[in-house]
């Protein structure tokens, strides 16, 4: 018998951009809850998701659906860019609220695998993430052999932009 997809009633995601870091993510893919907690961890946001069981690009698409959706609700800035490095690996991330919202990126793990899981399986959360944000997202590696390393190099650069994005800018007197 075929695991059901995911649906938005077996999803449950929650973003608090002034938290300090704290993640409980349940995703059934012990990757991306690594990676999505570090996100959390380097952007100092406190994230919640909670996945039901389904195949993995399906789990993934609906992990980065439920985030989307959450950080539209707080992107005040709108926009942002990073680079941060993971050992010998350094990636930059940058995004802007967009009519278009789509994925840019010149990283390509197709063939790769972490702990089991096939890396588009990452891709798919990025551009689900991004569609539902409502976003631009920009992905680029700079450098990166290992793909782990490349992986949380991204993912902690993701942490620091969301947390950027989610920030209000603050006002000096030329903008009045």
């Amino acid at each position: 018998m075929a695991t059901p997809e995911p649906t938005a009633e077996t999803v449950r995601a929650r973003l608090v951009p002034t938290g300090t870091g704290t993640a409980r993510i349940d995703t059934g893919l012990s990757v991306l809850d690594h990676l999505l907690g570090l996100s959390a961890r380097y952007g100092s946001f406190d994230l919640e998701v909670v996945v039901a069981p389904g195949g993995a690009e399906a789990e993934a698409a609906a992990a980065g659906r439920a985030i989307g959706e959450q950080l539209r609700g707080h992107l005040d800035r709108g926009h942002a860019s990073t680079v941060v490095p993971a050992d010998e690996a350094l990636a930059h991330v940058a995004f802007d609220r967009s009519d278009r919202p789509s994925l840019v990126s010149n990283v390509d793990l197709t063939e790769a695998r972490v702990a089991g899981l096939a890396t588009d399986v990452v891709g798919r959360f990025l551009e689900e993430l991004a569609r539902a944000a409502g976003i631009a997202l920009h992905v680029r590696l700079i450098h990166g052999e290992d793909t782990r390393h490349v992986l949380e190099a991204i993912f902690k650069a993701l942490g620091i932009a969301i947390a950027d994005a989610c920030r209000a800018r603050t006002r000096t007197e030329e903008d009045m």
